[in-house]
């Protein structure tokens, strides 16, 4: 007997960690996928962002389609609001790749797409404000991925010496979180399949 599996596309606000349940003791009081929908059991987030990170999430009851779309065959294309006017030798050095650290040591980012977005994108408002312009000015940029290290798009930019203040994932492969509010969770009625992704 096959089983139908069910995908589904959140945008995920400021605040909320990118699973259902915790071991940890301290994470107890924090905000959980599982708060803003009833999701089927089985249900997994097919990648992550990280507690202060918003935007698309795709959640599926399929292990394969998550595996799919944590793979290095997906684009994934994030915004992000950077504190100061980001230059175009920046972005140049995001698209050739930059050096950043992990736990294991430093890493040499791959190849990327990134421009400068000149007007500030139509995003739903964020739970927390973002610091005002008092503080100086802030740009946008657009960063496409087809790698996922930990906190990567945070230490791209930082890297180039435009620290991240926003980050928010707008697309997913062909999967987009355009026209989607804060804590919207919509059915994927597509068959999600590698032209999807």
């Amino acid at each position: 007997m096959q089983t139908t599996h069910k995908h589904f596309k959140l945008f995920k606000p400021y605040g909320y960690l990118s699973q259902f349940i915790t071991n940890q003791a301290k994470a107890k009081k924090k905000k959980m996928l599982g708060d803003l929908y009833a999701f089927p059991e089985n249900t997994m987030a097919a990648g992550r962002l990280d507690e202060a990170s918003e935007g698309l999430l795709i959640l599926t009851t399929d292990g394969k389609t998550s595996a799919a779309i944590t793979g290095r065959k997906t684009e994934k294309e994030y915004y992000a609001q950077v504190d100061g006017i980001l230059t175009q030798e920046a972005v140049k050095a995001l698209q050739n790749g930059v050096n950043i650290s992990l736990q294991d040591g430093n890493y040499t980012t791959l190849p990327c797409k990134a421009r400068i977005l000149h007007k500030t994108p139509d995003l739903p408002a964020r739970a927390k404000k973002i610091r005002d312009e008092r503080h100086g000015p802030t740009s946008w940029v657009s960063i496409t991925l087809t790698e996922g290290k930990y906190r990567q798009v945070r230490k791209m930019t930082a890297a180039v010496g435009f620290p991240t203040l926003r980050l928010v994932r707008i697309r997913i492969g062909e999967i987009s979180a355009e026209n989607m509010q804060a804590g919207e969770v919509k059915e994927i009625t597509k068959k999600l399949n590698k032209s999807l992704l």
